[in-house]
C-alpha cells in the first residue's frame, strides 16, 4: 500500500505529528510519500515529493496532517483521481477530520482497512466573462460571493433553472455543499445539514431585507447568479484567493461530477463532531 502524507508546516505539530504517522506506517510495510515541506524532518524510508498531484496519482490513500483548510486544499487533486482521504487534526476545530493527535496511532487502521468511508457532494462554479472567456472551480465546502475592502452592499439575482428565487441587496452570497454548512454558511445564519446528503445550499451575508431567509436546492439545480456591483466583487472557492467578477459576467454553480471519499476510522461521525467542537466555548487568545 502506497500513502502519500501532505502535512501544513503552518500548524503547530504538525511536523511531529507528520514523523509519527511516518513511523506507524513504515513499520505496517507501507510505501510512504511526503510532501517536500516535511523535507526537513530527514525521514528515513519515505520518498519525498516535489509535485504534489504526483503524489496523489501514485497513491492509494491521501492523509493531510494540519486542519480543515488542509483537507479543503487537498480536496480537488484526491476527487479528481478518484483517491480516498483521511485527515488528522493538528488545527483548531478540524470539524471535517478523523483524528486528532492524540488518536494517531489508530492511523494503522489504512492497512487492516478497518474504517469507513463518506461520499462527500462537491460543488462546481463556472464564471462565464462578457468576452466569452470561461473560469471554473470546484469547492468541497463553499462558494462565497462578497464584496472586496470598500465594504459597499451590492445588488444580487439568483436564478435557479431559468427562474428568479431572489433578488437582494447584501454584502454577498454563500452557495456550500452539505459539508461547507457547518462553516461560513452557519455562522451567516445558515442551517446545519448532514454532509451525506445531496443538495445545494443558499445563504444570504448580512441581507438588507427582514425576510431573507437561507434555501436548499435539489442537487440537480443549475444556478445562476447575477451581480450589480459599486465597487469590486470577487468569488472564493473554499476561502482561496478571490477571483474578480464584474456585474457583466455570469456565475453558474451547480453539482460537480467529482465526490470526495472521507475516511472515518474512530467513528467520529457527524453529530460528534458538533457535540465536541461546535457547542463548545472558543479558545481564549
Amino acid at each position: 500500500m502506497t500513502i502519500f502524507i501532505y502535512p501544513n508546516p503552518e500548524k503547530p505539530h504538525s511536523m511531529e505529528s507528520t514523523k509519527h504517522a511516518v513511523e506507524l506506517l513504515r513499520d505496517k510495510g507501507c510505501k510512504i510519500l511526503v510532501s517536500d515541506d516535511a523535507k526537513a524532518l530527514k525521514l528515513d524510508g519515505v520518498s519525498f515529493v516535489t509535485d504534489v498531484s504526483e503524489g496523489v496519482k501514485t497513491a492509494d490513500i491521501i492523509v493531510t496532517i494540519g486542519g480543515d483548510g488542509t483537507i479543503l486544499h487537498m480536496a480537488p487533486l484526491a476527487a479528481a483521481f478518484k483517491k480516498m482521504l483521511l485527515g488528522v487534526n493538528c488545527g483548531r476545530l478540524g470539524f471535517m477530520a478523523s483524528l486528532e493527535m492524540e488518536e494517531l496511532p489508530s492511523i494503522v487502521n489504512l492497512v487492516s482497512g478497518d474504517y469507513k468511508t463518506e461520499s462527500r457532494m462537491m460543488l462546481d462554479c463556472v464564471i462565464e466573462r462578457k468576452d466569452g472567456s470561461r473560469e471554473k472551480v470546484s469547492a468541497l465546502n463553499d462558494i462565497v460571493i462578497t464584496h472586496g475592502l470598500n465594504y459597499n452592499i451590492n445588488d444580487y439575482t439568483v436564478i435557479a433553472d431559468g427562474v428568479t428565487v431572489s433578488s437582494l441587496r447584501a454584502d454577498g452570497l454563500i452557495f456550500s455543499t452539505p459539508t461547507g454548512a457547518s462553516a461560513y454558511s452557519l455562522s451567516a445564519g445558515g442551517p446545519l445539514i448532514e454532509p451525506s446528503m445531496d443538495c445545494i445550499e443558499f445563504t444570504q451575508i448580512c441581507p438588507h431585507s427582514l425576510f431573507a431567509r437561507s434555501m436548499i436546492f435539489a442537487p440537480d439545480k443549475l444556478l445562476e447568479i447575477r451581480c450589480k456591483a459599486e465597487g469590486v466583487i470577487g468569488l472564493s472557492s473554499d476561502g482561496n484567493d478571490a477571483i474578480p467578477v464584474s456585474s457583466h459576467d455570469r456565475i453558474y454553480i451547480k453539482k460537480s461530477a467529482l465526490r470526495l471519499d472521507l475516511i472515518d476510522i474512530n467513528g467520529n461521525n457527524y453529530f460528534k463532531s458538533i457535540s465536541s467542537k461546535l457547542m463548545q466555548p472558543a479558545k481564549q487568545i
